[in-house]
């Protein structure tokens, strides 16, 4: 399925509150950031640290036009934690880190304002 990501672009199919909550999105510290040179698209691979139950996680993120590896350590980013893992070339995802189109349609990251616990659950 492909998602149509334009600011104009008609709303998604209805779902139920009850399939929303199935969607564990959660908050992470970017511990680690590197270019993923094998990926088809240029990506970084992310170690992500969700704290407590979930540890630390990896992440393939299509994210070089506006977030070099270096800026991201220590930045809190939302992610989709409950997906099955999915092997991007030599990587396997264990998360979706969540981002936004920007005026360009390139990817801006999702995250708090202020510093919030690790592992917290989106609202």
């Amino acid at each position: 399925m492909h998602i149509d990501h334009a600011p104009d672009a008609p709303p998604l199919p209805e779902i139920t509150f009850d399939d929303f909550l199935k969607v564990d999105i959660r908050i992470g510290t970017v511990v680690e950031a590197r270019p993923f040179p094998e990926a088809r698209k240029p990506a970084l691979i992310l170690t992500l640290d969700f704290g407590g139950a979930i540890g630390r996680r990896t992440s393939s993120a299509q994210i070089t036009q506006n977030h070099a590896p270096e800026e991201l350590v220590g930045r809190q980013v939302l992610a989709v934690v409950n997906f099955p893992p999915r092997r991007i070339g030599p990587v396997m995802s264990e998360v979706l880190t969540l981002g936004v189109p920007s005026a360009d349609g390139t990817v801006m990251l999702c995250g708090p304002d202020r510093p919030v616990p690790d592992g917290g659950r989106l609202y």
